[in-house]
């Protein structure tokens, strides 16, 4: 009896260790729901936010499925995207909130920011030091932190333009045609970098041939990860079935963030919340998923595909979550203008320039990972008291 019982306990645990996101992301769902509908507020927000980040815990899976039958850096876009489309609908939910009051419209334009600055200091900080632990040093390509860190200050350059024009004659005007005016440059200015990153110089966010050397060591790790997880359902579906999984479990995640938003802006006003700590919430859930990938590839020498996410995501959520939220906004009947403030702007320029520092050389250790996250909680300090 006893030999036949053990395999039974153990396939429950290994089905269980496969789907419990999945399990965990619907009962936290619906008891958001039930307790939405039922006035328990606290309860509402903070089952929604722990089911939206385990639903979008099943979307990186399933991109990282995606992303292993392709090459760079087409594979770290089907992790980036996934990540900020759910960016895009707890931002969008919050937004809807807005003809209630101004807070969540700061709240928005702060979690714009806000997903940039824990990309690349906690997601990098955490991936960078945690590799740095295991391996001392670890080599990437140094073309690919060049060219993102290009972008991302050139992109933060476009952000303070309708500040500046905030403070000129017709400022109100002036302040809305430039936001919609520089929302558009920053979409064009992502089509040509999408070419260059996929047509003209792919190379330049690929593994160089420094890093190499651990090969041997990244295939054997991949194989015996396939062997774990040869029955994980959705390593045997097609492509096109994971897409339209995790297109249905966006749309969930939509459903989610709407009661997040919802009963989130009410606790935000309550407690006088910042903005910006409010928008450093949000950027965190909607990171969460993408910080296990990245811990994952750093502890297997990956540390190139860190780089891609981090910065790529970076990039995004700038690039593209701006003019998107801007196109939406007019279905929300709200006026989002790109007028950030002082801490905002000089946190995001500031986290440009330490990237930069930390990454310009094609190496990084533990050191360089703790400064990124030195800098983040410094940050959270302010944006807790900054009012």
């Amino acid at each position: 009896m006893s030999s036949t019982s053990e395999p039974s306990s153990s396939d429950l645990q290994d089905f269980f260790g496969n789907y419990w996101d999945l399990f965990a992301g619907s009962i936290l769902g619906i008891l958001a729901f039930l307790l939405h509908i039922n006035g328990f507020t606290y309860l509402a927000v903070l089952c929604a936010g722990l089911g939206i980040a385990a639903f979008s815990f099943t979307v990186s899976e399933i991109a990282e499925i995606l992303a292993e039958r392709l090459q760079e850096p087409y594979s770290s876009f089907v992790l980036t995207f996934s990540a900020v489309a759910v960016e895009i609908l707890l931002l969008f939910m919050i937004l809807l909130e807005s003809t209630h009051g101004a807070h969540a419209l700061e709240t928005v334009k702060s979690g714009i920011i806000s997903a940039v600055i824990v990309d690349m200091n906690v997601l990098l900080g955490i991936a960078v030091f945690v590799g740095g632990l295991r391996f001392k040093e670890q080599e990437h390509n140094e073309d690919t932190s060049s060219t993102y860190t290009t972008i991302l200050l050139v992109a933060s350059v476009a952000l303070l333009v309708p500040s500046v024009l905030a403070y000129s004659q017709g400022g109100e005007q002036n302040l809305m045609n430039a936001s919609y005016i520089i929302a558009f440059l920053l979409a064009l200015y992502y089509m040509s970098i999408f070419i260059f990153q996929t047509k003209t110089h792919i190379h330049f966010f690929k593994a160089t041939a420094r890093s190499r050397i651990f090969r041997l060591r990244r295939k054997r790790a991949k194989r015996d990860e396939e062997e774990e997880e040869e029955d994980y359902l959705f390593e045997k579906l097609p492509i096109s079935a994971n897409l339209i999984i995790i297109f249905f479990l966006i749309f969930l995640i939509g459903i989610i963030a709407e009661i997040f938003a919802n009963d989130g802006m009410l606790i935000a006003n309550e407690f006088d919340i910042s903005p910006a700590l409010a928008g450093l919430v949000i950027a965190i859930i909607s990171v969460s998923p993408e910080l296990f990938t990245a811990v994952k590839a750093a502890k297997a020498d990956q540390i190139q595909r860190v780089v891609n996410i981090a910065m790529g995501a970076s990039t995004v959520s700038i690039l593209l979550t701006v003019p998107i939220l801007m196109l939406l906004s007019p279905f929300a009947d709200v006026k989002l203008t790109l007028d950030f403030n002082s801490l905002q702007v000089g946190a995001l320029v500031l986290t440009v320039i330490l990237a930069w520092k930390t990454t310009d050389n094609g190496e990084t250790n533990y050191v360089e990972g703790i400064s990124h996250l030195m800098f983040f909680l410094a940050f959270a300090v302010i944006a807790a008291f900054y009012h």
